[in-house]
Formats: C-alpha cells, sequence, structure tokens
C-alpha cells in the first residue's frame, strides 16, 4: 500500500529517534539552539513576554519545563507557549528561503520543553529539533509557488510559520516522548487542526504576531500528548481532498515538495541566521546603506533615497507609506524599509543595527524620521527575478550636489552563500543575552549549548538559563 506524506515523514521522524543523526548537523542545530536562546533572552524584558508569561503562569501546573532567563517552571505545553513567545518577539530568529519561514521559533520551544520534561539527552533533542525544523520547511515548500515567486500562504494573507510550525512542533514533541512510527502519523494529523495566523499585524500594527510561535509551539506539544494519550488523525492530513493544503493553499499547492529527498536532501540546513533585529525583507536595505555609510556617504546630504526591493516585498515593508515612513513603535519600524535605511545610514550598533534601533523611543528620533521620509520603496524587477531565494535590495541615494550612489545587495548576510562567522555569531548572542543576564552567565549557556550534542541531559543548561551556577 502507498504511504501517505504524513506516514513517510512520521516514518523519517522515528527512524531518526532511533539511530540519531550525524556529529556534524546535531552541532549545527546546537548552533541554531544558540541562536534562539539569545533572541528570547533579549525579548524577557518586552511587554508581551511580560503578558504571556503572567497568562501562561496563571494557568498554573506541574513545573515541568524552564522559562528562558527565569527562575520560572511551568508545564510543558505553557513553557513552550512563554518560550515560542519570546523566540519570535523580537524578528531576530531564523529563516528557511524560498518559504520565507522561520521554523526555529516555532520548533525549538516545543522540543526543549518536552526534553526538559522527560529527561532526553543533548543529541536527542537536537534530532528531534531537526526533523520537526524540516517538517516545517518542506510544508512550507510545498505552499511556494515558483511561478508567482512568492508564499501562496502569504498571497493569502497566512502566516507560514504560525501554521507550519504548529505541524514540525508537534512532531519534535512526539519524537521526544518516544511515540512510535503510527503515533506519529497522528500527531501530525492532529497538529494539522491546531495552526493559524494572519499577517494584518505586518501592516498595520498589532503586537500578537508576536505570539504566534508560541502559539505553534504550545499547540505543537498539545497534539502531540493528545496523540499519547490515544488521540489519533487522519493519515491524509497533509494531501487529503480536506487536508492541510488544500484547505491553506487551495488547488496551487505541490504535494510531491513534501517527500521528494526526504532524508537525504535537508531543508533545515539552509537556514539564513539573522544579523540585524528586524523583518528580513528589510536586511539587503539595511546593508546597502552601510555601504553607502562607510563609502562616506553624509546622511544630512541626502535628498532622496530610493530603495528598490521585490515586488512581492513593497507591501510588507513599504505599505502602507505613511505608517512607514512614521512607524507607531519600535516594533513597526522593524518592519519598515525607510525606517531601518534610515537608522543604518545614521549609525546603527551591533553588527549595523541593534536592539535600540527599535525602540520606541528610537522611532520617535527627529533626524532618523526627517530622513526615512525621504525614502520611497518601489519594485525592482532584477531583485524579484531573485526573490524568494534571497531577500535582494537595491539603494539609490541622490545627493545635494548632485551626485548619485547606487548599492545593490543580491545575496543576503548570514545566508548559507555568505554565512556570519563564528565571531558573528558569538558576537550576536553575547548582544543578546547581555541585555539580561551577566556575562559570566551568558558564556556558560554559551559553552553548555556548544556541547549539546553530547549532552546526557538538559540539567546543566536549564539550571544556568535560570541564572544559578552548575
Amino acid at each position: 500500500m502507498t504511504r501517505t506524506p504524513a506516514q513517510r515523514l512520521a516514518q523519517l521522524a522515528r527512524t531518526t529517534a532511533r539511530t540519531g543523526l550525524p556529529r556534524e548537523f546535531r552541532q549545527e542545530m546546537a548552533g541554531r539552539v544558540l541562536d534562539l536562546l539569545g533572541n528570547s533572552i533579549a525579548a524577557v524584558p518586552t511587554g508581551v513576554a511580560a503578558a504571556v508569561t503572567a497568562m501562561a503562569g496563571a494557568w498554573g501546573g506541574a513545573p515541568q519545563a524552564t522559562v528562558i532567563a527565569t527562575a520560572r517552571r511551568l508545564p510543558a505545553p505553557a513553557a513552550a507557549l512563554v518560550n515560542g513567545t519570546l523566540a519570535h518577539a523580537l524578528d531576530f530568529d531564523d529563516t528557511h528561503l524560498p518559504s520565507v519561514l522561520h521554523p526555529s521559533a516555532a520548533v525549538l520551544p516545543a522540543a526543549l520543553a518536552v526534553a526538559e520534561t522527560v529527561g532526553a539527552s543533548g543529541g536527542a533533542l537536537l534530532d528531534a529539533a531537526a526533523i520537526g525544523v524540516e517538517v516545517t520547511c518542506r510544508l512550507g515548500m510545498a505552499g511556494y509557488d515558483p511561478a508567482a515567486n512568492n508564499s501562496i500562504f502569504f498571497d493569502r494573507g497566512l502566516h507560514a510559520t504560525a501554521i507550519c510550525g504548529t505541524v514540525g512542533a508537534a512532531v519534535a514533541a512526539g519524537m521526544l516522548y518516544g511515540l512510535g512510527e503510527e503515533e506519529l502519523t497522528s500527531v501530525i494529523g492532529i497538529a494539522c487542526s491546531m495552526g493559524s495566523g494572519i499577517i494584518e499585524a505586518n501592516r498595520t500594527g498589532g503586537t500578537v504576531k508576536r505570539t504566534h510561535c508560541g502559539w505553534s509551539a504550545h499547540a505543537g506539544v498539545v497534539a502531540a500528548e493528545l496523540a499519547r494519550n490515544g488521540i489519533t488523525g487522519p493519515t491524509t492530513a497533509l494531501e487529503g481532498r480536506f487536508g492541510f493544503l488544500t484547505a491553506f493553499c487551495g488547488d496551487r499547492a505541490d504535494v510531491d515538495r513534501l517527500t521528494d529527498g526526504l532524508g537525504t536532501r535537508w531543508e533545515a540546513r539552509r537556514l539564513f541566521v539573522k544579523p540585524y533585529p528586524c523583518n528580513h525583507f528589510t536586511h539587503a536595505g539595511i546593508d546597502a546603506a552601510l555601504r553607502l555609510r562607510a563609502k562616506g556617504v553624509d546622511p544630512g546630504a541626502v535628498t532622496a533615497l530610493t530603495l528598490g526591493v521585490p515586488a512581492p516585498v513593497v507591501h510588507t515593508i513599504g505599505e502602507p507609506h505613511g505608517a512607514k515612513i512614521r512607524p507607531e513603535s519600535g516594533y513597526h519600524g522593524a518592519f519598515s524599509g525607510p525606517f531601518t535605511v534610515a537608522a543604518a545610514l545614521l549609525g546603527g550598533g551591533g553588527l549595523g543595527v541593534s536592539h535600540e534601533d527599535f525602540t520606541d523611543t528610537a522611532v520617535r528620533s527627529a533626524e532618523r524620521l526627517a530622513l526615512a521620509e525621504k525614502v520611497r520603496v518601489v519594485p525592482d524587477a532584477r531583485c524579484t527575478g531573485i526573490f524568494p531565494h534571497q531577500f535582494p535590495a537595491v539603494l539609490t541615494a541622490e545627493l545635494a550636489d548632485g551626485s548619485r550612489h547606487v548599492e545593490r545587495v543580491e545575496v543576503n548576510r548570514g545566508g548559507p552563500e555568505n554565512p556570519l562567522t563564528p565571531a558573528e555569531l558569538t558576537t550576536k548572542f553575547r548582544i543578546n543575552a547581555e541585555r539580561t543576564l551577566s556575562p559570566a552567565q551568558a558564556g556558560q549557556v554559551a559553552e553548555l549549548t556548544g556541547g549539546l550534542p553530547s549532552a546526557p541531559d538538559l540539567t546543566a543548561l536549564t539550571a544556568a538559563l535560570r541564572g544559578r551556577a552548575v
């Protein structure tokens, strides 16, 4: 009998849980965990973190899993909710292209919560995380339309990360709970009923998007626990007439992408690590602005700036124009092409721009707003042709002396073709972690995370994340 895509994905998950992944793959995933922990620690002081933590804490329950960078422990689903919210709250999490997903922020918090709950080894955590990310990315690729060069999910106003990430998180959690192949198939079928999310907040405001990955992680753990307790899901949940892909993508989905090269070609190894804490579509524009600044372009002499981007990107970082040139908050500034270009030209911190460039105070800076007002975001044909395999941009500056300066960035910094160096990755983690932890604590977390492939369990790491010596 022909196996359905859900059955084949479950088979890969179960086989990997038994045999493990190669050490170098595990080490790559340890790097993804370190990046996620840094992003999450940096988000602890945010209002959305406080709100979700208070809500989840009020639910009560057994103290099973650590809330990152706090002394609090919550039931695994609740800890996954809080940590997933932290992971995505600052938009500093990794990206998979061309699906345009942020898989780690949905999957890893679920995997961390369950691994701590069951006492899993570091290797088992990394194996489950890798397969969960792989499932997430393959679902995203099944919903990618190469003719339109865009995600079908996004075309329909859906947040693919939140939707696909729920299924990946559920698979990772199910692996760590030790579920068999049939149960893992049910995990997928159950999780397909739980993912949701719209992206209107990217355009016009609201903080709900920051919670999307938290809810994905939470729902993933719940789906695995339901399967563990005997609830079943349809084996045809992904490709069926009333299944996941039809429901979310209509007749445009490519079912074959769910399983093509499964187990040999790894989407999970093609993640882009963000150097800047803002929407990924803005990054090439930031890099172009940094190049102009390095060449001596004086922001005070700029009379006009044109930011050319892929056509599908314009509505996210350039529209509505009035909201993008005057963001209502620091968070919304992170989704603005004009504001991010202005911040980079005027001199950001960190690796080019930093968290301090996206505070509510920063987006009220008269100097930045005046420069942002000079930026037009327009579609660029060459960029559109490259997108979404990269998120390119071309920035043209016109100066008061009549000169014109152009910088074109076609390969994203932090991706497989232009990766951050180990020193830059460490710098990013420390910039993030030291917003909450001491330098010594941050160093300990980094060391323990690097040792996950051979760690017998997560006891030392979770203690360090709670600020305790080990």
